[in-house]
Protein backbone atom coordinates (compact mmCIF):
# COMPACT_ATOMS: atom_id res chain seq x y z
CA UNK A 1 0.00 0.00 0.00
CA UNK A 2 1.19 3.49 -0.81
CA UNK A 3 1.60 5.48 2.42
CA UNK A 4 -1.12 8.07 2.82
CA UNK A 5 0.25 9.82 5.91
CA UNK A 6 2.52 12.76 5.18
CA UNK A 7 3.52 13.53 8.79
CA UNK A 8 2.06 13.77 12.26
CA UNK A 9 -0.10 16.89 12.26
CA UNK A 10 -0.06 17.14 16.05
CA UNK A 11 -0.02 14.95 19.12
CA UNK A 12 -2.42 15.94 21.91
CA UNK A 13 -2.26 15.24 25.63
CA UNK A 14 -4.29 16.45 28.56
CA UNK A 15 -2.92 19.08 30.93
CA UNK A 16 -4.03 20.36 34.31
CA UNK A 17 -3.40 24.05 33.54
CA UNK A 18 -2.97 25.28 29.96
CA UNK A 19 -1.28 28.57 30.91
CA UNK A 20 1.20 26.85 33.24
CA UNK A 21 1.89 24.19 30.60
CA UNK A 22 2.54 26.72 27.82
CA UNK A 23 4.87 28.73 30.04
CA UNK A 24 6.72 25.59 31.27
CA UNK A 25 7.38 24.27 27.74
CA UNK A 26 8.56 27.67 26.55
CA UNK A 27 10.80 28.23 29.58
CA UNK A 28 12.38 24.78 29.78
CA UNK A 29 12.35 23.53 26.18
CA UNK A 30 12.06 26.72 24.12
CA UNK A 31 8.79 25.53 22.55
CA UNK A 32 6.73 28.58 21.58
CA UNK A 33 2.96 28.74 21.90
CA UNK A 34 1.61 28.96 18.34
CA UNK A 35 -2.15 28.64 18.81
CA UNK A 36 -4.83 28.66 21.50
CA UNK A 37 -8.38 27.45 20.82
CA UNK A 38 -11.24 27.42 23.33
CA UNK A 39 -14.78 26.14 22.87
CA UNK A 40 -17.79 25.33 25.02
CA UNK A 41 -18.62 22.22 23.00
CA UNK A 42 -16.57 19.53 21.27
CA UNK A 43 -16.64 20.24 17.49
CA UNK A 44 -16.51 16.57 16.46
CA UNK A 45 -19.26 15.31 18.78
CA UNK A 46 -21.21 18.43 19.77
CA UNK A 47 -21.15 17.42 23.44
CA UNK A 48 -20.99 20.33 25.88
CA UNK A 49 -17.52 20.27 27.43
CA UNK A 50 -15.59 23.54 27.67
CA UNK A 51 -11.89 23.23 26.95
CA UNK A 52 -8.72 25.15 26.20
CA UNK A 53 -6.61 23.59 23.45
CA UNK A 54 -3.04 24.87 23.07
CA UNK A 55 -0.48 24.10 20.37
CA UNK A 56 3.30 24.33 20.85
CA UNK A 57 6.00 24.43 18.18
CA UNK A 58 8.16 21.31 18.51
CA UNK A 59 10.36 22.25 15.53
CA UNK A 60 10.42 21.28 11.85
CA UNK A 61 6.63 21.47 11.52
CA UNK A 62 5.96 19.21 14.51
CA UNK A 63 3.29 20.33 16.95
CA UNK A 64 2.62 19.25 20.52
CA UNK A 65 -0.86 20.08 21.79
CA UNK A 66 -2.64 19.98 25.14
CA UNK A 67 -6.24 20.11 26.33
CA UNK A 68 -7.26 21.62 29.66
CA UNK A 69 -10.64 20.10 30.62
CA UNK A 70 -11.91 21.89 33.76
CA UNK A 71 -15.26 20.07 34.02
CA UNK A 72 -13.79 16.55 33.80
CA UNK A 73 -12.54 14.37 36.63
CA UNK A 74 -8.87 14.94 37.53
CA UNK A 75 -6.24 13.48 35.22
CA UNK A 76 -5.15 9.94 35.83
CA UNK A 77 -3.01 7.39 34.08
CA UNK A 78 -3.34 3.74 33.11
CA UNK A 79 -2.43 1.98 36.37
CA UNK A 80 -1.66 -1.25 34.48
CA UNK A 81 1.06 0.39 32.36
CA UNK A 82 4.46 1.09 33.96
CA UNK A 83 5.16 4.81 34.28
CA UNK A 84 8.31 4.59 32.10
CA UNK A 85 6.39 3.20 29.12
CA UNK A 86 4.29 6.13 27.94
CA UNK A 87 6.52 9.06 27.10
CA UNK A 88 7.18 11.66 24.46
CA UNK A 89 10.69 11.64 22.99
CA UNK A 90 11.88 14.95 21.59
CA UNK A 91 14.99 15.05 19.41
CA UNK A 92 17.70 17.60 20.16
CA UNK A 93 20.64 18.59 17.98
CA UNK A 94 23.45 16.94 19.91
CA UNK A 95 24.54 15.25 23.12
CA UNK A 96 26.01 18.60 24.17
CA UNK A 97 22.65 20.35 23.75
CA UNK A 98 20.97 17.52 25.68
CA UNK A 99 23.45 17.74 28.55
CA UNK A 100 23.10 21.55 28.71
CA UNK A 101 19.33 21.04 28.96
CA UNK A 102 19.87 18.53 31.76
CA UNK A 103 21.94 21.09 33.68
CA UNK A 104 19.27 23.79 33.22
CA UNK A 105 16.41 21.46 34.21
CA UNK A 106 18.21 20.28 37.34
CA UNK A 107 19.03 23.89 38.26
CA UNK A 108 15.25 24.54 38.18
CA UNK A 109 14.66 21.63 40.57
CA UNK A 110 13.45 19.19 37.92
CA UNK A 111 14.62 15.62 38.53
CA UNK A 112 16.37 14.19 35.47
CA UNK A 113 17.30 10.54 34.82
CA UNK A 114 20.25 9.85 32.56
CA UNK A 115 21.98 10.17 30.29
CA UNK A 116 21.09 6.70 29.06
CA UNK A 117 23.05 5.13 26.22
CA UNK A 118 20.74 3.43 23.70
CA UNK A 119 23.55 3.00 21.12
CA UNK A 120 21.47 4.75 18.45
CA UNK A 121 21.00 7.78 20.66
CA UNK A 122 21.69 9.16 24.12
CA UNK A 123 18.76 10.38 26.18
CA UNK A 124 17.58 11.95 29.41
CA UNK A 125 14.15 11.62 31.05
CA UNK A 126 12.05 13.94 33.20
CA UNK A 127 8.42 14.95 33.81
CA UNK A 128 6.44 17.99 32.77
CA UNK A 129 4.12 19.71 35.30
CA UNK A 130 1.24 17.46 34.20
CA UNK A 131 3.08 14.24 35.00
CA UNK A 132 3.87 13.37 31.38
CA UNK A 133 7.24 11.68 30.98
CA UNK A 134 9.49 13.41 28.47
CA UNK A 135 12.70 12.24 26.85
CA UNK A 136 15.28 14.40 25.14
CA UNK A 137 17.19 12.28 22.62
CA UNK A 138 20.39 13.05 20.72
CA UNK A 139 21.14 10.76 17.78
CA UNK A 140 24.53 9.01 17.82
CA UNK A 141 23.98 6.08 15.43
CA UNK A 142 26.03 5.16 12.40
CA UNK A 143 24.48 3.93 9.14
CA UNK A 144 25.94 0.48 9.87
CA UNK A 145 23.93 0.29 13.10
CA UNK A 146 20.70 1.03 11.23
CA UNK A 147 21.63 -1.55 8.58
CA UNK A 148 22.23 -4.20 11.25
CA UNK A 149 18.88 -3.46 12.88
CA UNK A 150 17.08 -3.45 9.55
CA UNK A 151 18.33 -6.97 8.83
CA UNK A 152 16.87 -8.42 12.04
CA UNK A 153 13.71 -6.36 12.65
CA UNK A 154 11.21 -8.92 11.34
CA UNK A 155 12.99 -11.92 12.82
CA UNK A 156 12.99 -10.21 16.21
CA UNK A 157 9.31 -9.35 15.98
CA UNK A 158 8.33 -12.87 14.88
CA UNK A 159 10.38 -14.46 17.68
CA UNK A 160 8.79 -12.10 20.20
CA UNK A 161 5.30 -12.94 18.90
CA UNK A 162 5.95 -16.63 19.55
CA UNK A 163 7.88 -16.52 22.83
CA UNK A 164 7.17 -13.13 24.50
CA UNK A 165 10.86 -13.21 25.52
CA UNK A 166 13.32 -10.55 24.41
CA UNK A 167 15.14 -11.72 21.26
CA UNK A 168 18.90 -11.17 21.46
CA UNK A 169 19.47 -10.16 17.83
CA UNK A 170 20.28 -6.58 18.87
CA UNK A 171 21.51 -7.03 22.44
CA UNK A 172 24.48 -4.91 21.40
CA UNK A 173 22.31 -1.80 21.75
CA UNK A 174 22.34 -1.89 25.55
CA UNK A 175 25.21 -4.21 26.52
CA UNK A 176 27.87 -1.80 25.25
CA UNK A 177 29.33 -4.17 22.67
CA UNK A 178 28.27 -1.85 19.86
CA UNK A 179 31.31 0.32 20.66
CA UNK A 180 33.58 -2.43 19.31
CA UNK A 181 31.21 -3.82 16.66
CA UNK A 182 30.70 -0.53 14.82
CA UNK A 183 34.09 1.19 15.04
Amino acid sequence: MTPIVKKIHHVAYRCTDALETARWYEKHLGMKLVLSIAEDAVPSTGEPDPYMHIFLDAGMGNVLAFFELPTCAPMGRDQNTPVWTQHLALQVESVEVMMAAKTRLEAEGIEVVGPTDHALFQSIYFYDPNGHRLELAANTASPKMYEALDQVKWAMLEEWAQTKKAPKHAAWMHDGSYKEMFK
